[in-house]
C-alpha cells in the first residue's frame, strides 16, 4: 500500500491492472488449472475433458498449504456458472511430511443446456501465518464444450449459390479487417482515455472524497446479499484504514488491528473517544474475517453506518499539525 505522498503514472498503474484482471486461467491437457500464488498451491482439475449438458460434470479443487501457513476457501457454491450444483465432497486435510496441509474439496455438477459458458469465477484465497492474514483473487476457469451439431434431415433442394469472384471475396474480407482493427483501436483509445480521467479525478479528491468514493464502489458490489461477508468486511475495513493513512500519514493498512490501535493511542490525531470507536468497529470485524462468526445482512449495514459515521466525524475535525503528521507517520 502505498500513501499519497508517492506518486506513480496513471497509465502504468492501469496497464498492470488491465493485464492482471483480463486473461482467464488455463485448462492443461491433463484438465488442470493453476491458480497459486506466493507458495500455496490452488489447483483446479476437471473431468471429462468438455462439458456435455447430457452427463454430469466433475471438479476437484486442491489447496495446498506450506508450512507455517493456512490456506482456506470460500464456499464455491455460487461460483460455478453455466452448472447447478448436485454435490459437494469436502475431504479431511492431509498434514504432509515437509509440515504442508492438502485439502481435497470435490463436486459433481450437472450443466445447463443453454448455458453460453461454463467457468468458475474467480474467488478469494485466505491465507494466514501466525497473526499476518493475507486475500488474493484467482482468476477464472473457462471449460470447454462441444461446438452445437448441424442436424439435417428429409432431402432438400439447395438453390445454386452466387459467389462472388475470388478476388471480389478477398477484398471485401480486407475491408472488413481495417474497419475492425480501426474499430478496436478507437475503442481502445477511449477506455484507456476515460480510465487516465477517472484516475486523475480519483487521485484529486481529498481523503472524505476518496474515501466515501471507495465505499459507494464497495456497497454497490452487494457482497452481504451473495453471502460473502467475510470479503465484505474485509474491504470495508481497507476503506476505513486508507482514509487514516491519506489523513493521518499513519500506515493503518500495513498493522494488524493491535498495532494500529497501540500507535493510535500514541497520535494526537486520534482523541480518546475516537480509538474506543475504531477498537470497537475493527474488533467486531476481525471477529467476521478471523473468528469465523457468522454475520447477518443487518450487521453488515451497522457496520456500514459506524464507518460512515467516523469518517464523517473525522474528517470535520480541523486538520493535524505538522507535528502531530510526524509523529503519526513515524508510528
Amino acid at each position: 500500500m502505498k500513501s499519497s505522498g508517492f506518486r506513480v503514472s496513471g497509465f502504468a498503474l492501469w496497464a498492470a491492472a488491465l493485464a492482471a484482471a483480463l486473461p482467464f486461467a488455463a485448462l492443461d491437457a491433463a484438465r488442470t488449472a493453476d491458480l497459486g500464488r506466493d507458495g500455496v498451491g490452488v489447483t483446479v482439475e476437471s473431468e471429462p475433458d468438455a462439458v456435455d449438458p447430457a452427463r454430469d460434470f466433475y471438479v476437484t479443487v486442491t489447496v495446498k498449504s506450506p508450512s507455517g501457513k493456512k490456506a482456506s476457501l470460500p464456499d464455491l457454491r455460487d461460483r460455478f456458472r453455466g452448472f447447478q450444483v448436485a454435490e459437494d465432497v469436502p475431504e479431511e486435510p492431509v498434514a504432509e511430511a515437509d509440515g504442508s496441509t492438502t485439502l481435497v474439496t470435490r463436486w459433481r455438477l450437472v450443466p445447463e443446456p443453454m448455458a453460453p459458458r461454463y467457468r468458475l469465477a474467480p474467488f478469494v484465497v485466505t491465507v494466514a501465518a501466525g497473526d499476518d492474514v493475507q486475500t488474493f483473487y484467482t482468476a477464472p476457469v473457462v471449460f470447454d464444450n462441444p461446438p452445437a451439431r448441424e442436424v439435417v434431415t428429409g432431402d432438400m433442394e439447395i438453390a445454386p449459390k452466387r459467389d462472388l469472384p475470388p478476388l471480389s471475396w478477398k477484398l471485401v474480407g480486407i475491408c472488413l479487417g481495417i474497419l475492425l482493427a480501426a474499430a478496436g483501436v478507437l475503442c481502445a483509445a477511449w477506455l484507456v482515455v476515460r480510465k487516465i480521467r477517472t484516475m486523475v479525478r480519483i487521485h484529486r479528491m481529498s481523503p472524505i472524497e476518496r474515501a466515501m468514493y471507495e465505499l459507494e464502489n464497495l456497497l454497490r458490489k452487494g457482497l452481504p446479499g451473495r453471502g460473502f461477508f467475510k470479503d465484505f468486511y474485509v474491504e470495508l475495513t481497507m476503506v476505513v484504514r486508507r482514509y487514516i493513512e491519506r489523513r493521518h500519514s499513519v500506515r493503518a493498512p500495513n498493522l494488524t488491528t493491535e498495532e494500529f490501535l497501540a500507535a493510535a493511542k500514541e497520535n494526537p490525531a486520534f482523541t480518546p473517544e475516537a480509538v474506543a470507536e475504531l477498537k470497537s468497529f475493527l474488533e467486531s470485524a476481525d471477529m467476521v474475517k478471523f473468528a469465523g462468526v457468522d454475520a447477518t445482512p443487518a450487521m453488515a449495514d451497522s457496520a456500514t453506518d459506524r464507518a460512515r459515521t467516523y469518517l464523517r466525524t473525522d474528517s470535520a475535525q480541523p486538520g493535524p499539525s505538522s507535528a502531530a503528521v510526524k509523529k503519526g507517520g513515524a508510528a
